[in-house]
């Protein structure tokens, strides 16, 4: 620069001046534009720091090659937002009201640890997601779906989702479906803080959740005001004793299918639950995670289907289709169905109108179906590769819980033990493992080593190669 000196040494020196260059070669209708936006991100970068003298809008116009009644609109119109300070006769400066920002988007998603072997459990094979049927299904969407339904939704979800859905769960699940009272939502974690909020209105500050169960529960509820109550099961299901011992009114379950014992609710258990919820004018949340893959029989129906008063009714897509589609629903009792439709709307307005429309058309063609029936055929392979591997390279071990789900739970005899020097032999091999011991709250103190081990997500031969590594780190 000519005039300016040392005055703009701080800026021509610096890694902020070559942001302007492009600036200044944008086209003539944008080049104000992206001088401004050139100059915000060196302040918000650091790259210019509070305090740094900016050249005059003359030797700046000169430099860069553009007039300068543009920088001096790009300053004033910074100096106007607080990025810069000025002063009659005394220069340009950047203010110092702005605090660098950190550079980059951290991602915080849930990722695999990247072991050798990972049995973690929780997650589907994504690969099976069926990207040609979506595809076909979005476009026929983005062509049919009529204007207004781009505005803000009904808060409960589209009357035509709404309809697929109820078809779909009273088939497949035996539920008891009106439309009218089904809420679509983002998943289960939603809809448990949707009914866990409601209850907390209702003057209710615990509720009570299987030990062991899902290890987000204590989070999850804690967010809507309510605090657990750890509750026991035996081989027929949640504990009677305890619960009514309890004092709690409102229960979280898995019945279908255990998470993550795997046992399924007797009748009786499922009979002496609802009992209890009438008795104490209670609720039942039931979590019907994985009730479509049962692999040994039809799945059980779910308990929402016996008293649809007594029980909340959650599901979603994260097991079958993929989770990051943050897809799911909620059934709900007609005494609850005012207020949980007023959270919903207060919450988020509603679901994306779009993302309703499309899988209610992968509905209503059968494609949610035939989903499903290919992710049954394809975990059942799994767990029955899984159950023999161990049974090869571990033949005193024993596999408990239901041919169903995504996950199996494992136990080793006690010469394997104790779990703690397991964990870290299995782990120093690079095997990634969860110990039921991680989602109870309960310590049995036990010798030996009970897993809970996810298959769903490997292929068959990663599952025989994971069990065998894992024998192979155990020998010696």
């Amino acid at each position: 620069m000519t005039s300016s000196g040392t005055n703009a040494a701080a800026l021509t020196g610096s890694a902020a001046w070559e942001l302007l260059l492009p600036a200044a070669s944008a086209p003539a209708r944008a080049r104000g534009r992206a001088l401004q936006a050139a100059l915000r991100e060196a302040i918000r970068s650091g790259r210019l720091t509070p305090g740094t003298r900016l050249p005059s809008s003359r030797d700046l116009a000169a430099d860069l090659g553009v007039s300068r009644g543009l920088v001096t609109e790009a300053y004033e119109q910074l100096t106007a937002e607080g990025y810069l300070r000025s002063g009659r006769g005394a220069g340009t400066w950047v203010g110092d009201a702005v605090r660098a920002a950190r550079p980059g988007a951290r991602d915080l998603a849930p990722r695999s640890p990247g072991a050798r072997a990972d049995f973690v459990p929780g997650t589907p094979d994504l690969s099976l997601f069926p990207r040609t049927a979506w595809a076909a299904a979005q476009r026929a969407v983005l062509a049919e779906l009529p204007h207004h339904d781009l505005g803000y939704p009904d808060p409960r979800g589209l009357p035509r989702l709404r309809t697929a859905l109820a078809g779909l769960l009273a088939r497949r699940r035996g539920v008891v479906a009106d439309p009218e009272r089904i809420v679509v939502v983002s998943g289960v974690a939603q809809a448990s803080a949707l009914v866990g909020s409601v209850l907390h209105a209702r003057g209710m500050r615990s509720i009570g959740v299987e030990d062991p169960g899902s290890p987000q529960h204590d989070s999850l509820y804690a967010a809507a005001g309510l605090g657990t109550v750890p509750l026991p099961l035996d081989e027929n299901g949640l504990a009677l004793g305890p619960l009514r011992a309890s004092g709690a009114r409102a229960v979280v379950t898995t019945p279908a299918h255990q998470y993550p014992t795997g046992i399924a609710y007797s009748p009786r258990r499922r009979a002496e639950l609802l009992g209890w919820a009438r008795s104490v004018d209670g609720l039942v949340l039931e979590d019907d995670y994985d009730g479509d893959f049962r692999y040994d029989r039809a799945p059980v129906g779910a308990l929402q289907g016996l008293d649809p008063e007594r029980v909340a009714y959650m599901g979603s897509v994260s097991k079958s289709l993929a989770p990051g589609l943050r897809l799911g629903w909620l059934l709900v009792p007609a005494a609850l169905m005012e207020e949980i439709v007023e959270r919903k709307r207060t919450m988020d307005l509603g679901h994306p109108s779009l993302d309703q429309a499309l899988f209610a058309h992968f509905l209503e063609r059968g494609d949610y179906d035939r989903q499903l029936r290919r992710c049954q055929r394809a975990y059942r392979e799994r767990r029955d590769t899984l159950v023999a591997a161990l049974a090869e390279h571990f033949p005193e071990a024993r596999v408990s819980g239901i041919a169903a789900g995504l996950h199996a739970i494992a136990e080793l005899p006690e010469r394997y033990g104790p779990q703690e020097d397991f964990l870290k032999r299995v782990a120093d091999a690079g095997i990634a493992v969860r110990p039921l011991s991680a989602c109870t709250h309960a310590r049995t103190g036990d010798s030996g080593v009970r897993l809970v081990l996810g298959y769903a997500h490997l292929p068959p031969a990663r599952i025989r190669a994971g069990v065998h590594l894992m024998a192979e780190a155990l020998k010696g």
